[in-house]
Parts: structure tokens; sequence; C-alpha cells
């Protein structure tokens, strides 16, 4: 994530681009794009302390987490004044926390919610997949089903979104571990990324009970961890899902600039650090290639830093024009950018102005999309045709 005072200054470096047209090679950077024109937007509900994910349940009511650790309870408009028991220790440390939530595809008949969440202690920490039975706002029979099989220090990267494939496979982005000094094996540990023996940035696939999924690319690799679907990330907090053509969208955290949207595809590599348009924190970049043939190259290189936060493929008819279209958070620049798709190409962006800093992006049942505000007195917004 990019410090906002570092703006100013990427903003001289890079020429923001308006337009965002697919290129063979260096992908151009973008910057301000022009603001959508049609919408504003309403609160719905406040006080809520860090929000960090929105899921709707099949009633139309949903399922908000808190980074501190507590699920809350949206029903018909409003919050439930009491959190949700039955959660397991959250370590709130840094990004880490009660972070995603994603109800089991068939909640109608086995109550199945599934979160991610941060374990552990300060220094030694890892993200953790768990589920339970959602009965009588209560979480019941609550399990973790998997985590991260090394300990990481600090309180960067641990990425955490989720999101149901139509096989009911459930994939899980993990966080690189952090930036430099933060180590592990004798190296950085952003270096992991690249190293299919860890889960350091990666995006994994599961079954439903957290097992590595038997298709997996890298199941019979000796080494590999089987769960692995795709590796060379750094901080992914996006993830989307086309329901008609099943192509896989990311969006995913860079350094100073190199924010990425990609298009996800089992078994491929995204480059992470050893090809990257990112800068180090404290100068000089973080690799000298932008590009090489056998790593995947991003769909839009975003620099300055958008902080890149939830992400949503919009399916409904409530927006006229924006049908077919990706919705991604933008922590640092408080706002969302509306993504034009022509197929798996980008063709254009534009942002919706919101203000402050955009933890998620959902669309709900009700064909609106909803935003959360991550802020110690944050808040859910829906976004209204105008």
């Amino acid at each position: 994530m990019i410090r906002p005072i570092l703006l100013a200054v990427l903003g001289s470096i890079w020429l923001p681009l308006a337009h965002c047209a697919p290129v063979e090679g260096p992908v151009k950077p973008t910057g301000d794009v022009p603001e959508a024109k049609g919408w504003g937007s309403e609160v719905i509900v406040d006080g809520l302390e860090h929000p960090w994910s929105i899921a709707w349940l099949p009633d139309g009511s949903a399922l908000i987490t808190e980074r501190p650790g507590r699920l809350r309870i949206l029903r018909d408009g409003v919050l439930v004044r009491k959190p949700v028991p039955g959660l397991p220790s959250v370590l709130s440390h840094g990004q880490g926390g009660l972070l995603d939530v994603a109800p089991h595809p068939d909640f109608e008949r086995n109550r199945l919610v599934y979160f991610t969440f941060a374990t552990g202690t300060p220094n030694a920490n890892r993200t953790a997949l768990a589920r339970g039975r959602l009965e009588a706002d209560r979480l019941r029979d609550v399990e973790v089903i998997f985590e991260n099989a090394d300990v990481k220090s600090g309180g960067q990267h641990f990425g955490s979104r989720l999101l149901w494939l139509p096989d009911k496979s459930l994939l899980m982005s993990i966080g690189d571990g952090g930036n430099p000094p933060v180590s592990f094996a004798g190296g950085n540990i952003r270096d992991q990324a690249q190293r299919l023996e860890t889960h350091f940035g990666k995006i994994l696939r599961l079954t439903e009970n957290g097992r590595p999924h038997p298709d997996n690319p890298f199941v019979d690799r000796k080494g590999a961890s089987p769960e692995i679907y795709s590796y060379g990330h750094r901080n992914i907090q996006g993830l989307a899902l086309d329901p008609a053509s099943g192509r896989v969208w990311a969006a995913e955290h860079g350094a100073r600039g190199g924010d990425e949207l990609n298009l996800i595809e089992p078994g491929k590599n995204y480059g992470w650090p050893e090809v990257t348009y990112s800068m180090e924190y404290r100068g000089g970049r973080v690799s000298e290639e932008t590009s090489r043939p056998e790593m995947v190259d991003p769909l839009i290189n975003w620099t300055p830093s958008k902080a890149p936060s939830g992400l949503a493929f919009y399916t409904g008819d409530r927006y006229p024009g924006w049908q077919g279209n990706l919705f991604s958070g933008a922590l640092v620049f408080g706002e969302v950018r509306r993504i034009h798709l022509d197929g798996a190409r980008v063709s254009d962006e534009e942002k919706l102005t919101i203000g402050n800093r955009v933890r998620d992006v959902r669309q709900g049942p009700d064909g609106y999309l909803y935003v959360l505000i991550d802020s110690g007195e944050g808040s859910l917004l829906r976004i209204e045709p105008r």
C-alpha cells in the first residue's frame, strides 16, 4: 500500500492515462481517470469498526466482518446490535484480523459460513480459514479447516479474499508475508511468492473441507504445495468471477506503484517480486524487469498505487451500461474504479469518487452495488443510479 504523501511525487514520475487499452509488452501506468456519470451514494448503515467484507445470505440479510474480530448481521437495513458469537480467537494486529466471509453455495441447506482471519501472535502469525454453522444468529461447530503451513512475523500482507467457483471449490488468496526486512528462510519473505513449497504469495484452490482440490496444477509435483492454484502474487485483496465466461479476476497490491489487475489461470506465474512495476518504499526498483515470456503480464498497472481492495463483476441491471464491468475499490484514492471490459481485455477506466477508504465492493441481491468504508467509524454505502 502506498503512503498518501507519496502520491504527488509518483504522479510527477508517471503520466496518468485516462484509457487502458491493452498493450503488448510493457503495461502503461494508469493514474487518474475520468469521473463516471449517472450515480450517487447513500449511507445504509454506519457505526462499523474497520469493516473488511460483506456477503449476502439467501434471505436478503448480510454478514459483515469487522477487522478487530467481530462478525455482524445486517437485517432489513438495520445492523443487529450484538455481534455473532462463536468465532475463534482472532489476532487483530496491523493488517490482520477478521477478514473475508463467504457463505457456502448451498447455505440454505447446510448453513455453513466460511471466513478467513489472522491467528497467532504479532511475532508468529498466519492466515487461517474456518467454517461454522449459522443458527439463531450464532456460529456453531466452528472448525479451522486450513491455515498457512508457515508462520510469519509482523502485521502485513495476509491476503485473504475468498471466491467460490461454479464447481463449489474455493479460491483463497494468501499474501507474500510482508515488505523487507521481514525475512523467511534466510531471505526476504516476499521471495516465497516464487517458491512452490510454501503458501506465501499464492492463490489456493481448496475443497469445501479445506483440502487441496484434486485437479490443482501442482498436485503431482514433488515438493510443491498441492493447494496452489497460481503464484507470484504480492497481496491479492480482490477476487471476482464472471459467471458467464468463468473468468477469474484479481486485484493485487503493488508496493510504490505497480498495483495490478490480473486474469487468473491455473498454474500461471504472475511475477512478483522478480517481475513488477513496483518501487521499493526506501527507493529504487523492486526488479529491473517488468515482463518475462514465462510470466503473466497484468492487464492494468495502477501507478501511482490506488491500493486495490474488494472486486466485483457486475451482472445486474440497475445502472445502464454497467453490466459486464469490473468494480475495484481503492483504499488510498478513496474511490471505486469502473473497469470496462471487452471479453478478457480492458478497454477503459472511470472512477466513482467516494472520498473515504474503500475496503470492499459487492453486488447485492437487489442488483445494487454496495461499498464498505474502512474506518474506525466505518459505514456501508449503496451506489444509486441518477
